[in-house]
């Protein structure tokens, strides 16, 4: 999902009662409570689940500035590497049909999309349905059918914003649905990334989904989503295939807590999206695999979307590639036999170029704090409103490097009060925590940034397909510059 957060989900504790298909999704299969995405912003996030890398590895950060987010705007020069190795190329070993279904997010150019880098299949969108423009400074997001763009956001695929109408969530569904029956009938094995952004600001439902819920908008998304999940799990039970796929939920960062009423809950934990506290990077996750994940558990296990990579090519009988180093684990004893032997390991919390904290086991330490700057927070920029922590929340670069900030999450899930540097308890971590970010950061390799360069020129003017549809724009000619992230 886009800027769901971990708070929306009723088996989380949201109260309103939006997701019904996904409370029983858990309690058919497995709740993981500590499930991390690897960044708190949309495009790195995606890119570290289908490499199983850090985005400091497979390139989807930004070195312009330090500790800055970027993702993948229209005017964005690159996208995903050819180097890197994407989860649908590894699974064509086997056989596999992979469709990607919503928004992609890992480069616009022709050069980046989903058929060129292992997907057989795409509907969606290169960027999220931000708009709409004017076609003179900036045009409007396409819409792919495979290689060639059959129409805009906000021309041929409608998005109301004064009223938060459009049946995007159906048509991404049906497309979602068609592809699984036409694997089945095939009797192929099938990945199916399903990726809708309607949660993403603007937010958007369904006439039928519009004004159900008891929060607004965003409320209405979530049960449109929820409803989706629900018709998709149906389909695998209908067509008697369902012990046969696995399936995962979850949610690319926190929820977008500068949107007010228009983005979601994080439940009880800290900030939101753009930031690596823990309701910037904590997601709600649920597996799902009737007869081999037992219905009802919930497992502790600290968990990342990198793993879902590892982890699906151990379900696929896939070897993992050895020519590089990847940030995902095999969750398998974890999800299959609700093993433990897992528990030791950290989580790393980045923001582009700069590893900000790090978890292991109940403790956090900081090692950085920022919220977001003055200058931005000023402007009413706020990602996290009604939750500021002083010495915590900064509006500063601070660098505790020398002595971070430790926090007991299992105490203080907020991260509001800090175990004292003058205990016991904070030396007995530090030194268990030391060696391994040393080592984390010795073999540590960043790859060439690919989120540096901007250009007005390399924006969506003449997509693929566009001749076809009248629909071709003329480009300015190229200007290149290095791309500013405020944050």
């Amino acid at each position: 999902m886009d800027d769901m957060g971990w708070g929306d989900l009723g088996v989380l504790g949201q109260p309103s009662k939006e997701t019904p298909n996904l409370d029983a999704m858990a309690a058919e299969g497995m709740l993981l409570p500590n499930f991390y995405t690897a960044n708190p912003l949309c495009s790195p996030s995606r890119a570290a689940l289908l490499t199983g890398r850090l985005p400091v590895r497979n390139g989807f950060y930004t070195t312009n500035a330090h500790a800055r987010n970027a993702y993948t705007p229209q005017v964005i020069v690159g996208g995903i590497s050819k180097d890197e190795i994407l989860l649908p190329e590894m699974l064509k070993k086997k056989g596999y049909v992979s469709k990607i279904v919503g928004k992609w997010h890992l480069g616009h150019r022709p050069q980046y999309h989903p058929l060129k880098h292992g997907f057989d299949e795409w509907f969606g969108a290169p960027n999220c349905h931000v708009g709409p423009y004017n076609d003179t400074n900036e045009p409007n997001i396409p819409v792919y059918n495979n290689s060639e763009m059959i129409g805009r956001y906000y021309e041929e695929f409608k998005i109301d914003r004064r009223t938060g109408e459009s049946n995007l969530t159906q048509i991404f569904l049906q497309e979602g649905l068609d592809f699984i029956l036409r694997q089945n009938a095939a009797q192929r094995p099938f990945f199916l990334y399903w990726a809708p952004d309607a949660t993403h600001t603007p937010v958007y439902a369904s006439e039928s989904f519009r004004g159900k819920s008891q929060r607004g908008r965003y409320g209405d998304a979530v049960m449109e989503l929820d409803h989706s999940v629900g018709q998709i799990l149906s389909l695998l039970k209908s067509l008697d295939i369902d012990n046969d796929t696995f399936v995962f939920f979850t949610s690319d960062n926190g929820a977008a807590l500068v949107s007010g009423i228009a983005g979601g809950s994080n439940g009880p934990f800290l900030c939101g999206k753009e930031t690596t506290f823990e309701g910037g990077m904590r997601e709600p996750a649920i597996a799902w695999w009737p007869e081999h994940i037992k219905a009802g558990s919930v497992n502790f296990q600290l968990s990342n979307v990198m793993d879902l990579f590892t982890t699906s090519l151990a379900l696929a009988g896939i070897d993992a590639p050895d020519d590089r180093i990847l940030d995902g684990l095999d969750l398998t004893p974890v999800l299959l036999n609700n093993s433990d032997s897992l528990k030791n390991r950290a989580i790393y919390y980045y923001r582009g170029n700069e590893m900000m904290a790090v978890r292991l086991g109940q403790y956090k330490a900081h090692y950085w704090t920022w919220s977001n700057s003055w200058e931005q927070f000023k402007t009413g920029i706020n990602f996290c409103p009604g939750q500021e922590v002083p010495g915590v929340t900064t509006h500063e670069q601070m660098n505790h490097t020398l002595q971070p900030l430790v926090f007991h999450l299992g105490r203080d899930p907020g991260e509001k009060y800090p175990v004292s540097v003058l205990s016991r308890e904070y030396l007995d971590i530090m030194k268990e925590l030391m060696p391994i970010v040393q080592k984390h950061q010795q073999t540590l390799i960043p790859a060439v940034p690919q989120l540096n360069m901007c250009d007005q020129s390399v924006m969506n003017w003449a997509p693929e397909g566009c001749e076809k549809l009248g629909k071709c724009l003329q480009p300015p000619k190229p200007n290149p510059w290095k791309c500013v992230w405020p944050h």
